[in-house]
């Protein structure tokens, strides 16, 4: 397989990976439609710069890492589910209070650092996301890459993941999942909180666990 050809693998794979629901998908949509179009734009190009990160770790040779040291991988485990714990249990406790949108009299919460940090930790704290990355790069880069590959993929990941995400954040900012949202905003923001608590959880107890 040709460099060129391994990176549209890497990307393809990685698109694929960013598709499937998880934390970082209901945070950016939650963002999105309880406080404002830009706030999950923000949260998305947070997301986008954890790719990058994890990217540029990957190149490093994170994954021959995690499979080197055990500990590391646990602690990342422990430390990934308790952010995730503690998200969910700020979601819970936000769940009924009202959002002002827009032209109802009030200016909207909006905080696009705010956002965009929430969706830079939430990357970063998952660590089955550096393992992905990891062995994605490990599987399909070549083992002696052209120097061009390294300045070439953290950006082009960043695009892929801040792309996605940002897909997720425009589609659910329209007025139709917005309404459906501030209908039902205690349920569903509790519906999120579990399905965010249940993945936290999961991640603690199968910390020692091995499965890089």
């Amino acid at each position: 397989m040709t460099p060129f050809a391994s990176l549209l693998a890497i990307l393809g794979a990685l698109w694929l990976g960013a598709m499937l629901p998880g934390p970082s998908f209901i945070i950016v949509a939650r963002k999105a439609i309880g406080q404002s179009r830009w706030d999950g734009l923000a949260t998305a190009f947070g997301m986008g710069a954890g790719g990058m990160l994890f990217a540029g770790l990957a190149l490093a040779g994170l994954y021959s890492l995690l499979q080197s040291v055990e500990w590391l991988y646990i602690a990342l485990k422990v430390a990934g589910g308790a952010y995730l714990l503690y998200m969910a249990s700020n979601i819970w406790r936000s769940a009924k209070q009202p959002f002002v949108l827009p032209g109802t009299g009030a200016p909207a919460s909006r905080n696009a650092m705010r956002s965009f940090g929430i969706g830079l930790t939430t990357q970063v704290s998952n660590p089955k996301t550096a393992i992905w990355y990891g062995s994605i790069f490990a599987a399909l880069l070549p083992q002696h890459p052209p120097m061009w590959t390294y300045f070439a993929l953290p950006p082009l990941v960043f695009l892929v993941e801040f792309g996605w995400y940002a897909m997720v954040a425009l589609c659910f900012s329209t007025r139709g999942p917005r309404e459906v949202y501030l209908r039902a905003k205690t349920w569903i923001d509790r519906a999120a909180a579990g399905v965010i608590s249940a993945l936290g959880l999961r991640l603690i107890l199968n910390a020692s666990k091995s499965g890089l």
